[in-house]
């Protein structure tokens, strides 16, 4: 108990992608990790979506300090080109990198955070703040809870575990809870044609949201409609229209994801999957069935189903964080510098200024939160941006400010706006299958955003970061191939556009524009 504050180890929450590589930039700058997970193995949240397959190559999916410390323990990496899946993600290079004795040696499954905290100090106290260790408790698998001292805490914890409530204003809908309770809404991203099928087979099956998780969840039901004729698919947007999932098609950067709007196009035009547009959800009924209560322009309807999937988004737990002193947006509860540049409002895929240690600090002296849950609920994160973020703590940790400010991302071109998994789904305009706004960023006459702005877009479980300047960046599955820069034309503040399908900046459509604001 009388250990320098020093001395103590760097709390990290959480063992997904960017967990893990916090440890090895906080192994590689000589301070020592203590990784906490909820789950019974490392990753457990990708585990849940290990079917679904990245749209970024390998080359860009393994962090720069997580592939050092793995070098040279017989690891093979895979193949530069493939796209993989969830699960190859994880059995090819997470479970490798948690295996790593340095890693190994701090890691802790089956140990929820449920609480952090000042040791002795509650969030009134001021006195002696900065210099008193972090107290993080832990709820283990049996129950019981036990006190770490820490000198800092870095919360990559995710939002997975979160969702967003299908119903509107950001609250659940009446009957919501219990049609949950009764198995008639499944968890986000089932694997439709694997595990799952049996549940899926035959029954009618709506899907609600718009964006590449909703796409996805669609795709694989039209397989299984093929095999299980009787399985009929019901899809609810609360856009206008759903030319915005379809995307650029073949003029996308990333052809899997183009491929991936091309696909879901043809089935809906095929009248394989039934679209409803500008639907609101407003209640739940339980009964044999799940009726879903809606409005619409033409007035109220309903839809009966057997079962609903949920792709409208995530959004961070802060229940734990209550002892912390934290400086939040007020809309998007990221850190309240990044949330003007990441507020779905106005940024359904935005450029985002690559942003480290400085940015994301909070009032507590040595706390971050990063990943995606350091995006609150705006839908745009990609998890290069958190290998940057944490690479950036590591280096500010360790008392290197001039490398923690050195922050560069640079991602590749696409004329898709879109956005996978996170976001908030609080307006009926421009609300994705996982709350985005429907397309584009703020007008630079607008919000803040960074003096050389391009387009960028999002894609399964991902967001964009902002360029360098000169550098066009485009968001990947989870991870960021970089590109070279595409022709620009002038845009209201000399902002450059593509010269591909796309949303151009320093125009304004976010949610704003399209409510006329």
């Amino acid at each position: 108990m009388n250990t320098e504050p020093s001395q103590l180890p760097v709390a990290v929450i959480g063992s997904g992608p960017v967990g893990l590589a916090a440890a090895a930039h906080l192994l590689e700058r000589g301070l020592t990790p203590v990784i906490f997970e909820a789950g019974d193995a490392p990753a457990s949240a990708v585990r849940a979506w290990g079917h679904v397959r990245l749209f970024s190559p390998w080359q860009y999916d393994v962090d720069a300090a997580a592939r050092r410390l793995l070098t040279g323990t017989g690891w093979q990496e895979p193949d530069a080109d493939t796209l993989p899946t969830g699960a190859e993600l994880l059995e090819q290079y997470l479970l490798p990198l948690a295996a790593v004795p340095a890693i190994r040696s701090t890691l802790h499954t089956n140990s929820e955070v449920v609480a952090v905290s000042r040791e002795g100090l509650d969030k009134t106290h001021t006195g002696g703040r900065d210099t008193t260790p972090f107290l993080v408790r832990v709820r283990n698998c049996d129950g019981t809870t036990a006190d770490h001292r820490v000198r800092a805490v870095i919360d990559a914890s995710g939002t997975w575990n979160t969702p967003n409530p299908l119903g509107t204003a950001g609250l659940a809908a009446p009957g919501e809870a219990e049609a949950y309770g009764e198995g008639f809404i499944t968890a986000p991203l089932p694997d439709v044609t694997g595990r799952d099928r049996a549940r899926f087979a035959g029954k009618h099956v709506l899907v609600v949201g718009a964006g590449h998780s909703a796409a996805n969840t669609l795709l694989a039901l039209g397989e299984l409609a093929e095999q299980e004729p009787d399985t009929r698919i019901s899809w609810a947007i609360r856009r206008s229209s759903a030319a915005s999932v379809y995307g650029g098609g073949d003029l996308d950067g990333l052809p899997a994801r183009g491929a991936l709007g091309s696909r879901l196009r043809t089935l809906v035009e095929d009248g394989r999957i039934e679209l409803h547009t500008s639907f609101t959800i407003t209640g739940f009924k339980s009964a044999d069935s799940l009726t879903v209560v809606g409005t619409t322009p033409r007035g109220e309807t309903q839809l009966d189903v057997d079962l609903l999937v949920p792709a409208t988004g995530f959004r961070p737990n802060l229940d734990m964080l209550r002892e912390v002193r934290l400086d939040l947006d007020p809309a998007v509860e990221a850190p309240r510098a990044l949330g003007p540049l990441i507020d779905p409002e106005f940024h359904s895929c935005g450029t985002v200024t690559p942003h480290g240690a400085r940015m994301l600090s909070h009032p507590d002296k040595d706390f971050y939160i990063t990943g995606m849950k350091s995006y609150g609920r705006a839908p745009t994160f990609l998890m290069a941006t958190g290998y940057e973020q944490v690479r950036s703590i590591a280096a500010a940790l360790a008392g290197d400010q001039q490398a923690a400010d050195d922050v560069q991302l640079v991602l590749p071109e696409t004329g898709v706006c879109s956005t996978d998994l996170g976001g908030s789904c609080d307006t009926v305009a421009g609300c994705d299958a996982d709350g985005a706004a429907d397309q584009g960023e703020v007008s630079c006459c607008g919000t803040p955003e960074p003096a050389a702005a391009a387009v960028a877009a999002a894609d399964s479980c991902c967001g964009s970061p902002a360029p360098e300047p000169a550098a066009l960046e485009v968001a990947s599955c989870c991870g960021a191939p970089e590109a070279e820069a595409a022709p620009a034309a002038d845009s209201c503040c000399a902002a450059p556009e593509p010269a591909f399908l796309g949303i151009p900046t320093g125009l304004e459509h976010g949610r704003s524009s399209e409510q006329g604001n």
